[in-house]
């Protein structure tokens, strides 16, 4: 049942760090060089919460702020939050003579250290779509009397579920933190590793996905789809012979579909024109349009002489 799912997340080009939009107030340059400032600031609040006593994955609702020098942007924010996240929006008010305010309430997150990074990375991506910035978050919890997430056997294919629809909706920190309770009652479930890969690359996390997909195919060696996956990951980053290495795991495997076979040799050539082999790169490519690819006619027309 969940290899069905996973078909809907098969991707063969990842998306590079981020999209660069007309923004005037958060500015895409302020938003790759403060990204890492990000991360640590979700490490940050997470330090703090320890010190104040949390019990990890305590279930907590985080009141978010969102600032922006226009209300709109804000009320777009706040229509899309409320479309997209089990989310409730509180107010949008003016805090001065230029800036606005947005303040907003979470469902009940399982609050731990990866959660925490990856819900406020979400967030931060979110608020630059709209230019907008976010601006702080907490959580108030009852120490003494903490409530838990079931982690139950019984539960697996719930989270498992409930995560591909976070993940269809938009909400993709509702995503991972589901697949996340998944490897936590079973840690050998690799199409959770899987799943969770695809949206951390999505955050801009590739060594974090990364690890994901190596742990996938750890656990399930014949995993065409990590493995097609993460050949794309290596090229994008620079590992041009990891690649070809994962493309060749796809190949060499028996039963094959041939929509996965025309995308190996797609790729694969790819990964050949990186590394300047223009000759292997146009028998790839060549290969993958005879098995019926026809985008591969494109490259073909581009690089290769006939």
């Amino acid at each position: 049942m969940k290899t069905n799912f996973l078909i809907l997340f098969l991707i063969t080009s990842q998306i590079t760090f981020g999209q660069k939009m007309g923004n005037t107030y958060f500015t895409w340059e302020a938003f790759a060089n403060n990204f890492g400032k990000e991360m640590v600031s979700a490490e940050d609040v997470y330090s703090q919460m320890v010190k104040s006593g949390l019990m990890i994955n305590s279930l907590g609702n985080f009141d978010f702020h969102f600032v922006s020098d226009k209300k709109d942007n804000l009320e777009r924010l706040g229509l899309f939050i409320t479309q997209h996240y089990p989310y409730e929006i509180k107010t949008i008010k003016k805090m001065g003579r230029n800036i606005w305010e947005l303040h907003g309430l979470t469902n009940e997150i399982p609050i731990n250290s990866n959660n925490l990074l990856y819900w406020g990375l979400d967030m931060y991506k979110r608020g630059y779509e709209f230019d907008s910035k976010l601006d702080a978050y907490g959580a108030l919890l009852d120490h003494e009397n903490p409530k838990l997430p079931v982690l139950d056997k019984l539960k697996e294919d719930w989270y498992f579920e409930k995560g591909i629809d976070c993940y269809n909706n938009g909400d993709l920190s509702g995503a991972i933190i589901n697949w996340s309770l998944v490897l936590e009652i079973n840690p050998k479930e690799p199409n959770s590793y899987y799943s969770r890969a695809i949206v951390k690359n999505e955050l801009y996390t590739w060594k974090s996905a990364m690890e994901d997909y190596d742990k996938a195919i750890e656990i399930a060696p014949d995993f065409i789809s990590a493995l097609t996956n993460r050949g794309t990951l290596k090229d994008e980053n620079g590992d041009y012979l990891g690649a070809i290495e994962d493309y060749n795991k796809v190949i060499e495997l028996e039963n094959v579909d041939l929509e996965n076979i025309q995308k190996a040799y797609f790729n694969r050539g790819n990964s050949k024109l990186n590394l300047d082999d223009k000759i292997g790169a146009c028998q790839d490519w060549k290969i993958s349009y005879k098995l019926g690819a026809e985008y591969a006619l494109e490259r073909i027309n581009q690089h290769c002489i006939n």
